[in-house]
């Protein structure tokens, strides 16, 4: 056992503290959310995002595989999720014009005004948890520090 951790960075105590402080934030910050989406909108948090995806895309149109990375989920969940929103007519799925084998994703107006809708209280709930808490210097840290962890850029002004 010992030859396999040996190459092994454990964490700091400060690093430790700061993962399991991310992790209880993270947590709490989901659960809020996903509580809030369904009390008031009937919606998972997972299908609030499939919606703002799509409302986001030209013509509130994406193939189904670019709209699984937009929405952050697999493709199978993504499938599963489109399939609930196009029984309550807030998703239709057609082919490509272009290319038969993509399937596309797109937001209906019934859609696009379940989500309007739906966004009051999101929008209220975000900033509740997170930008309610935080000083102005902390909103801007916050937007640095997840860019980093998603390996993105520098984040915006």
């Amino acid at each position: 056992m010992a030859a396999m951790t040996e190459d092994v960075r454990w964490l700091t105590d400060a690093e430790q503290r700061a993962w399991r402080a991310y992790l209880r934030a993270n947590r709490m910050l989901w659960s809020a959310l996903d509580q809030q989406l369904q009390r008031d909108s009937g919606l998972p948090h997972a299908y609030y995002l499939v919606l703002v995806a799509l409302s986001e895309c030209p013509d509130r149109t994406s193939p189904m595989s670019e709209l699984a990375t937009l929405a952050g989920t697999s493709p199978s969940a993504l499938s599963h999720a489109v399939g609930r929103l196009e029984a309550q007519g807030w998703v239709s799925r057609c082919r490509d014009t272009g290319n038969g084998r993509i399937v596309r994703a797109r937001l209906t107006d019934a859609g696009f005004a379940a989500l309007a809708g739906a966004a009051p209280g999101h929008v209220g709930e975000v900033r509740r948890m997170i930008f309610d808490r935080l000083r102005p210097e902390q909103v801007a840290q916050l937007a640095e520090i997840c860019s980093a962890i998603a390996g993105e850029g520098p984040a915006w002004p």
